[in-house]
């Protein structure tokens, strides 16, 4: 029996690149305490609810209409809302918002990324560069970063002479790790390359007081993109809404690549009104950071090492055997975060009486 090409084709016929690699993904296990995606743990106020119930049974009727491709009106929004937040000069033709962070970061990577083009960033970091760049077919090199995990200008500089990046992604704060990027070193970067440089804010409303956002350089720079996310501060997760701000030029750019309709009539509006109700989502993010700063002092005082954090997280540790005691906070109804990072573990930040919960599993965990 003679067997035919096509027979003999690995099933299903994924392109080669692809054969054998896994989905991104958190474990999904239905547990009292789930402190490891970094989501923000407070839900929506009964009001906040009430405008959200409203707005949707308002824009039911045209849901048989496509939705504004443009997102024009939440484009103002979110300019008005970091206006505010960082008295930075954006206005609504320098932001792009999409389905999530995630789908922001893809759409740079396919449109200034791609063949014979290279992203440099570095590790640890968020595991999903990686793919953005495999899926776009763009050449990717990380670089480690220092032993205390942040990453400075000379390291930076001397990565972009070695390997003459065409994009360089840098993330502050830093995930897992927490860490912030100190300003100046962004505008110290941008100033010395000639490619663009993608800062990650999906964090910085988490931020300590006193450390900037890259936003301020956004006008000195045109080559700088700053990306962020409504799913941690403003306890958006399940909205799946996040966007770039740069150079009205990069974004327009960007559209190039992007699907038609991308972000829901519902999408769209659901995000305006959160962002309506800043004051109220923001003032949760001081909860969560008081939280994450007592955690911080906890873990250390109980003998553990923790990193410093400007995010909703904390990676912590060392342990001989990291996966052991995360099983053991498992049994106990506490999931946390395993990271790449031999020794070491990331807890999110939760509601002080998941903290607390936390806290004494950890102490079971680890006797």
């Amino acid at each position: 029996m003679v067997t035919t090409d096509s027979e003999s084709r690995a099933w299903p016929p994924v392109r080669h690149d692809l054969q054998g690699q896994h989905a991104y993904g958190a474990p999904q296990i239905d547990v009292p305490i789930c402190l490891n995606t970094n989501e923000n743990p407070f839900g929506p106020s009964v009001e906040l609810a009430a405008d959200m119930g409203a707005a949707i049974t308002a824009e039911a009727g045209a849901l048989n209409r496509y939705p504004d491709r443009d997102a024009i009106s939440l484009r103002i929004a979110i300019s008005g809302y970091l206006r505010d937040e960082s008295a930075a000069e954006v206005t609504a033709n320098g932001v792009w918002p999409a389905n999530g962070s995630n789908e922001v970061m893809a759409q740079l990577f396919s449109t200034f990324g791609g063949p014979e083009r290279l992203v440099l960033t570095f590790a640890p970091t968020y595991s999903m560069y990686e793919q953005y760049a495999r899926d776009s077919h763009t050449g990717f090199v990380v670089v480690p970063r220092q032993p205390d995990f942040t990453v400075t200008f000379d390291t930076i500089m001397k990565a972009i002479e070695e390997h003459s990046p065409d994009l360089v992604v840098l993330t502050s704060p830093n995930n897992p790790t927490g860490t912030a990027l100190p300003i100046d070193v962004v505008d110290r970067v941008c100033a010395s390359f000639v490619g663009l440089v993608i800062v990650d804010e999906a964090y910085a409303e988490f931020r300590r007081v006193g450390t900037p956002s890259a936003l301020q350089l956004l006008a000195t720079h045109p080559n700088l993109i700053v990306t962020r996310t409504m799913s941690k501060a403003f306890a958006f997760a399940g909205g799946r809404l996040g966007y770039a701000i740069a150079d009205p030029a990069i974004i327009d750019a960007v559209q190039l690549v992007r699907l038609p309709y991308h972000l829901s009539r519902t999408s769209q509006v659901l995000a305006e009104v959160a962002l309506a109700h800043r004051a109220e989502l923001l003032g949760q993010v001081d909860v969560l950071r008081s939280e994450r700063d007592r955690l911080v002092l906890w873990l250390r005082e109980s003998g553990f090492t923790a990193v410093d954090s400007d995010a909703n997280f904390i990676l912590f540790g060392k342990f001989p055997d990291a996966h052991a005691v995360w099983k053991r906070l498992l049994a106990q109804g506490v999931l946390i975060r395993e990271v790449a990072l031999d020794g070491w573990l990331r807890v999110s930040i939760g509601t002080p009486s998941e903290n607390e919960a936390f806290r004494q599993a950890l102490l079971k965990a680890t006797v």
